[in-house]
This record gives C-alpha cells, structure tokens and sequence, in this order.
C-alpha cells in the first residue's frame, strides 16, 4: 500500500512539473498588466483598404493556434494579401492570396495568387471558445489538422454552425466591427476557368490587407 502511495505521489507531482513547464512556455507571448497583476493578452491590428480591425488573441485557450498566427503577424506574411472570400451572413476569410484574384482566367494564375505557407497546425478546437459573432478563427480544409495562415472572422453568431465541426477560434474583435460590417457587405464573384467555376464568394471590389501587426504596448 505504502508503494503505491510513494507511486501515486511520483506522478502526480510529474504531472504539476509538467504543467508548469508548459505554461512558462506560454508565457512570452504575455505582457503583464502592472496595474492588476493580471497577464494580458496579445492584441493585433489588421490593417486594411477599408480601415482598421483590432483582435484580441486568446494564447490561454489556443496556445498552439496564435503562436503559429504571430509567427506570420511577424514574418509580414500577411502584408498586401486579400479577403479572399466573402459571404455576409456568414463570414469574412483572408490570409492566403494575393491581390488580382478576382481577375484570374486560368489555373497557373489562380495558383500563383495563392502564398506558400509553413506546415499546418494541430487543430485546438473544442477549447472553451466559440464561433460567436465577431470571434477569429483558423480556414482549414476538411482535413482536422490542415489549418495554415488563413483565417475568418464571423460576422454572426456560427457557434451552431461551426463548433462541432471543430474551427477553432483563437481570439476576438475588440474594436472595428463596424469594419466588419463594410467588408461583408462587398459584392462578389465566381471565378469560371474553362467553363467551370472553381473558385465562389470572391469579393469583385478587392478588399486588401495592408498588414497585420502587433498593437504597442501600453
């Protein structure tokens, strides 16, 4: 009985050490309010052809997913890309291609409009967030580990929509929804090549990211 106590103990104090090792690993992307004690969590500017959105990222519930988002924030990924898909009762969705889209006739062009990206994540979804209005999230394909550098912004409540599919949310608008508002309501297009549409929901009016950085610290 006294061995599996002196076990028992073992791991559990294993598992605390664990814990803590990765929350340390967490902790540079926090800024800590002076005031409160309290960390705060990293905010971003997208800037864009119709004025300024700014997001809050939650690294306490999505570690995995902002990390991997500040890494592009930080490489300039985002500079000069488009909101490539646009549906207004449903989302705006940017991050992978390049302006001229719209205007593309063939498959090699439709190509090159798209930007190579580092590997994909591992999808955190459930995490306690959901797909409310006005929440960010990671585009991925139907595979559940795909998502790269493109992500979406709801632009109404699609908790019932996408949760269970398992988009996983990574942060929240916290001013510019107004923005939101402008870019959702953009008229789109279907691109046809050779007769067959390949590509929906396609804003005709390009709406660009001029970049993504991080807020300054306060």
């Amino acid at each position: 009985m006294r061995r599996y106590l002196v076990l028992t103990v073992a791991f559990v104090a294993l598992a605390i050490v664990a814990c803590a090792e990765n929350r340390s690993g967490l902790a540079d992307e926090k800024t800590t309010d002076k005031a409160s004690g309290e960390a705060k969590m990293p905010v971003v500017i997208i800037d864009t052809s119709m004025g300024a959105i700014k997001v809050e990222l939650d690294d306490g519930h999505a570690p995995i997913t902002v990390k991997n988002f500040l890494t592009y924030v930080d490489d300039k990924f985002y500079d000069k890309t488009i909101f490539h898909r646009v549906i207004e009762e449903f989302m705006i969705q940017g991050g992978g291609f390049e302006p001229g889209l719209k205007d593309v006739t063939s498959v090699e062009a439709l190509k090159g409009k798209q930007k190579k990206t580092r590997d994909p994540i591992k999808n955190e979804s459930p995490n306690g967030l959901s797909n409310a209005r006005g929440t960010i999230a990671m585009a991925r394909t139907s595979a559940l580990d795909s998502a790269t550098a493109q992500f979406f912004i709801n632009t109404v409540d699609n908790s019932g929509k996408l949760d269970r599919p398992r988009y996983c949310v990574f942060g929240k608008v916290i001013e510019g929804m107004d923005v939101v508002d402008k870019i959702k309501k953009v008229r789109t297009k279907e691109i046809v090549i050779q007769g067959q549409p390949v590509m929906g929901d396609v804003p005709a009016e390009e709406v660009t990211i001029k970049s993504i950085r991080r807020a300054e610290k306060k």
